[in-house]
């Protein structure tokens, strides 16, 4: 079970990733690096929204000019080359060697307040681990805000369930159709996202919970496989954020990364991730079982071991 969290830790990278892969915590304080990715990602916010405050802009236009401006704004922060630069200067300033670090496609995330919208672009994510869909047994999450925001409108860690399984339906997810079909719809959904996704199919105990608050450019970092939720938004204000993922490939060949207690999820996400040092995507198909996430060689339901 989780039982630490620890502040701007000195760790290097491979004692801190399997720091993570036990389930601890790191937060780390704004740097110059977070503070450009942040500073960044408000420009090409602010501009989108034009005059409005990004933040109380929903409660000035009706949803669906809200979706309008953000079904665009994702995709244009995601594939801007700056965005990845900078994410790279993010994971050098935190000790990640260039060389063996793939960092997956950033997410620029809102959270709007008050129910104004949980679908699509603005998806309330509930109880889940990373890797009900198709993440790497590896996967380390960064997620940073980009502006102020409180605990009525944080993340939420459920750290009871780091080692308890719970029935989520991820054996009927398949990351390539989903990626073909279902995240190309989100600004579709509004008012309800009909989108098939792993979710939790038995009662958990959410109020077994905390929630870390850190200032614009802060990091909170920790695995794929934590167990964690978006806090219903009440704050009165949309929260605005962005997200990256990243593995290792030493830890990867090695089979390193957190226990798996629950995923069957079929599919991976490692193609979508690319080298540091010069974007080269992850060579995988060959090597990792897509059912496992492990090197061939190494899976007992490959080999027949």
């Amino acid at each position: 079970m989780l039982n630490t969290v620890l502040f701007d830790s000195q760790l290097c990278d491979p004692l801190r990733r399997q720091q993570l892969y036990d389930g601890r915590l790191f937060v780390f304080s704004p740097r110059a690096s977070t503070l450009a990715l942040c500073d960044f990602a408000r420009q090409m916010i602010e501009s989108a929204f034009d005059r409005r405050d990004p933040r109380s802009a929903q409660y000035s236009m009706p949803v669906e000019e809200f979706v309008s401006i953000c079904a665009p704004l994702k995709p244009n922060f995601i594939h801007h080359p700056t965005t990845l630069e900078l994410i790279k200067d993010v994971i050098r300033d935190l000790g990640c060697g260039v060389d063996d670090t793939y960092i997956d496609v950033p997410r620029l995330r809102m959270v709007t307040h008050g129910g104004y919208l949980t679908s699509g672009v603005g998806y309330a994510h509930h109880p889940h681990r990373d890797t009900w869909y198709s993440a790497p047994m590896c996967q380390l999450n960064w997620w940073l805000p980009i502006y102020d925001f409180s605990s009525e409108s944080s993340m939420a860690f459920h750290s009871n369930y780091w080692t308890k399984p719970v029935s989520n339906g991820s054996e009927e997810f398949n990351y390539y159709k989903y990626n073909a079909v279902g995240r190309k719809e989100a600004s579709k959904h509004i008012t309800s996202d009909t989108r098939k996704q792993p979710g939790p199919r038995e009662p958990m105990d959410l109020d077994h919970q905390f929630r870390i608050i850190c200032p614009p450019g802060g990091i909170i970092l920790f695995a794929g496989a934590q167990m964690h939720s978006t806090v219903p938004n009440t704050s009165g204000l949309t929260r605005f954020s962005i997200d990256f993922r990243t593995v290792d490939l030493v830890d990867l060949n090695n089979g390193l990364g957190a226990p798996n207690v629950d995923t069957y999820s079929e599919g991976t996400s490692l193609r979508d991730f690319r080298r540091a040092r010069d974007d080269k995507w992850l060579a995988f198909e060959n090597r990792y079982c897509r059912r496992r996430l492990r090197p061939l060689e190494s899976c007992a339901a490959c080999t027949g071991a």
